[in-house]
């Protein structure tokens, strides 16, 4: 697939942005419009009103003197019976006609039940890193893919960044550890449900989770066991420019976790009697801000700037471009204290757009750039430049 080719087809003085309806596609989106993008969502039937009536852009009184102004920022919606329906022919057309550029996220690799159909039938330019999104699977087997032999954790340790010791099987974990226990969820099998174990429970609890329905006696089969961190969890949302080759930190946030949140609200009696009723469970719902301290955050850069500096090193089979990472990323872990001194451990990776659109409620572009931005903002500010020097080639895969 010749994305130069599709490029120079392209008016770009008329240039959309698209997005898959979920994830982040309204950050994206408002993004975009800010930098003078038209917007297309691709929207699943039955999830669709959020894009093509709540926030579809039109004209509406402002309160501000009754004149008419535009708000929302979904110019138009796509509306298919599943996410995998936008690599028909029919709609890729149409985005080419639209002039689109392609923002992808998770999306992209959990509704696809084959990814290699988005890295080579995608014929559309995506803004980031095509062909690194496969990374971030790390089961060894799912019933998504077949398994992802060199993937995050891989490269975060060819890196040289600290991560939590894994374990191949239970009989290795060590005595009087703590693990973290990440397999397929049975209803959602692209998510994944967390639980703590130790060597001398570790079979106890993997059964009662089997038995409240959270996980299968398959999903264990491909699950991960990691030394469970005790730190502070903190989310470092970066990004990377090809246009001025610098990295930048866009914000930090930390997960919000249902059923846990509503136990960490009881009272350490009322959890364990809650317990009897419900067990608890690790799903993430949603973000919230958090702040870090100055002095964690040139060892968060240092972090970034070994994970870009990784990537472009990556062989040509797992990265065929050799742009290595483009845009937004993240790297997901935990403030820990050890003798005194803090330390950052990462757990996960993201190679796209984070699930975080209220990170510019942090102050880190704002530092940078006089103004809170957030990462759709910022993805529309590099693409405009990128269309205005003409470069776009250097952002897109």
């Amino acid at each position: 697939m010749d994305i130069s080719s599709i490029l120079s087809g392209y008016q770009q003085k008329h240039l959309s942005v698209g997005m898959l309806g979920g994830h982040s596609a309204l950050d994206i989106a408002h993004g975009a419009k800010k930098h003078g993008f038209s917007t297309i969502c691709i929207a699943r039937k039955g999830r669709e009103k959020t894009y093509a009536e709540y926030f579809r852009t039109r004209s509406s009184k402002h309160f501000s003197g009754g004149k008419m102004k535009n708000c929302g920022c979904i110019d138009e919606t796509i509306v298919v019976d599943k996410f995998e329906d936008v690599l028909l022919k029919r709609h890729i057309q149409k985005l080419q006609e639209l002039n689109t550029i392609f923002v992808h996220s998770r999306y992209f690799w959990v509704y696809f039940s084959d990814y290699a159909k988005v890295e080579e039938e995608f014929a559309l330019p995506i803004f980031g890193s095509r062909h690194l999104l496969k990374l971030e699977e790390r089961d060894g087997s799912t019933t998504l893919t077949t398994g992802q032999p060199y993937h995050q954790m891989h490269l975060l340790r060819d890196a040289g960044i600290r991560t939590p010791k894994a374990y191949k099987s239970p009989k290795d974990i060590d005595l009087g550890r703590m693990v973290i226990v990440k397999a397929r969820e049975a209803q959602r099998s692209y998510e994944r449900g967390f639980f703590l174990a130790s060597a001398t429970d570790y079979e106890e609890r993997v059964a009662r989770h089997i038995a409240s329905g959270m996980i299968t006696e398959e999903s264990m089969q491909g699950a991960t066991i990691e030394e469970f961190i005790v730190g502070a969890p903190v989310n470092f949302n970066f990004f990377y420019s090809p246009i001025t080759g610098e990295l930048e930190l866009l914000g930090t946030d930390t997960r919000r976790q249902t059923n846990l949140d509503g136990f960490l609200r009881m009272m350490a009696e009322d959890q364990a009697w809650a317990k009897q009723f419900t067990p608890v469970k690790m799903v993430e719902t949603g973000h919230i801000a958090v702040t870090v301290k100055e002095s964690i955050l040139e060892k968060a850069f240092e972090l970034g700037e070994k994970f870009v500096a990784q990537c472009k090193k990556l062989p040509r089979k797992l990265d065929p471009t050799g742009k290595g990472i483009i845009g937004p990323f993240a790297l997901q872990g935990a403030v820990v204290t050890e003798d005194g001194k803090e330390d950052i451990v990462i757990f996960d990776v993201s190679f796209r757009m984070p699930g975080s659109p209220g990170t510019f409620a942090t102050p880190y572009s704002r530092y940078l750039y006089g103004e809170s931005m957030s990462v759709g903002e910022r993805i529309g500010m590099e693409l405009r430049a990128a269309a205005h020097e003409n470069i776009l080639e250097k952002v897109v895969t």
